[in-house]
């Protein structure tokens, strides 16, 4: 039975909130048996920021601050470094057991006109979909979360689940980001960042002007570019002026980052559209994806309607079920929550509320995004306007172009640096590269 990324007795239901796209081909109609494949090998990178690449206890420390490309040293090394990495030396120093140290992925593009199309394929290492996400469980008194990422210490430890959605991102530059067509997604990572050495978090973030309480109310440390610091070592905190940071946005000078998320995005057939300036930034406008807690209180605003779904909430022995929706789609299967309903110990609702037609603006541009999880196996199709009339967050392309990309992808109930990871890519619409879109007739 075909399985979908939000379950396929949500599949009639949701449908209504996920209309075919009407302004050009919808991916998945395309014919992908005439379009050709490219594999790529994405490996498990472990801690390795830039940072490290630089630093003396990295072999090619010199030719990477020379600019030299990263496959200049490890030209179809990703399945070896890959299984070192995953099983724990200096750049893993907190090893996943079980993990696996690679994760193979079929490509294939093509483009029109207006849209460029993409159709990925790979097999999960977890025999499920990743579809469960920030959820929280009644505990008979309050609304707690339940579950998290295979790195958080409760989940190391037994006291809580393993739960975390499944992820795959693109990062796309146009040649305006120096050096990313040779070291890719690794000149976003910097030591500071969650879950990497020196990891920042609290107080010191939210007291920052730029990033904390008085600017983007940041409490954390995410990707960002060394072109946003001042100092030669890229200090997180060492930022430059919030005038210089939008001349550099205004110049291009940042990296478009997409993220097709199974429980966050992929039930209203959508993916996010973001940045890495300096920060890692959502675009202006609104996610399908907003909180469904009031956090201060622990409140769910939204509970599954009954009418509909034939229950207000999920138990544990739900997670899994694809037969069951794991989110709570606001158009589709909620209602408002109402605490004096016949709570009972256990039940658990989605912490997040998706919406499609809440989604606004430039956040919204990825309105095409579909994926399914067969027999082990995602396939995802997606769509992407050529030129998104949004140029001050996204690039825009051109038939004829060349571009790079890289892939991630986050599996097995994973978040932060634990993904897996392509070294930079070529991406050609209608022209040669190592992926070549090519032209829909």
């Amino acid at each position: 039975m075909k399985r979908t990324a939000f379950g396929v007795a949500a599949a009639g239901l949701l449908a209504a909130s996920v209309p075919d796209p009407t302004l050009a081909a919808d991916p998945r109609t395309i014919d992908w048996q005439a379009v050709p494949p490219k594999s790529v090998t994405l490996f498990y990178p472990g801690e390795s920021t830039y940072d490290w690449l630089v630093s003396r206890a990295h072999k090619g420390a010199r030719s990477v601050r020379q600019g030299k490309s990263c496959v200049s040293c490890h030209e179809v090394d990703e399945k070896d470094l890959g299984g070192i990495l995953v099983k724990g030396d200096v750049v893993e120093p907190t090893p996943i057991p079980g993990k696996n140290g690679v994760l193979d992925v079929t490509v294939q593009a093509a483009h029109d006109a207006e849209y460029l199309y993409w159709r990925f394929q790979w097999k999960s290492h977890l025999a499920r979909e990743g579809r469960m996400h920030d959820y929280v469980r009644f505990d008979g008194k309050q609304w707690k979360w339940y579950g998290h990422d295979r790195n958080d210490k409760a989940v190391r430890s037994g006291e809580q689940p393993p739960l975390y959605e499944d992820r795959f991102s693109i990062m796309l530059d146009d040649g305006k980001v120096a050096r990313f067509a040779q070291q890719g997604c690794w000149l976003t990572c910097h030591d500071g960042m969650r879950d990497t050495r020196n990891e920042v978090v609290g107080d010191p973030v939210k007291k920052h002007p730029l990033l904390g309480a008085d600017g983007l109310r940041h409490s954390d440390v995410r990707k960002y570019l060394a072109s946003t610091r001042t100092d030669p070592a890229a200090s997180w905190d060492k930022t430059r002026a919030k005038e210089e940071i939008a001349k550099l946005k205004a110049e291009g000078r940042f990296l478009d980052l997409m993220q097709w998320r199974a429980a966050r995005s992929a039930p209203v057939g959508m993916a996010d559209d973001g940045y890495v300036l300096e920060y890692r930034n959502f675009d202006a406008g609104k996610n399908p994806f907003s909180w469904n807690v009031e956090r201060k209180t622990m409140t769910p605003l939204y509970m599954f309607d009954a009418a509909k779904v034939g229950f207000k909430a999920l138990r544990a022995e739900d997670i899994g079920n694809a037969d069951k929706p794991a989110a709570v789609v606001k158009e589709a299967n909620a209602v408002p929550f109402d605490p004096k309903a016949d709570w009972r110990a256990g039940d658990i609702l989605p912490g997040r509320l998706l919406s499609r037609i809440d989604a606004k603006g430039s956040a919204a541009d990825n309105d095409a995004s579909y994926g399914t999880w067969k027999d082990g196996t995602y396939t995802l199709v997606w769509r992407r306007k050529l030129d998104t009339g949004n140029p001050a967050d996204d690039k825009i392309l051109k038939v004829g172009g060349k571009y790079t990309v890289g892939f991630a992808v986050h599996d097995d109930n994973v978040t932060t640096r634990f993904h897996h990871v392509s070294f930079p890519l070529t991406l050609g619409i209608g022209v040669d590269a190592d992926i070549t879109a090519v032209t829909l007739k």
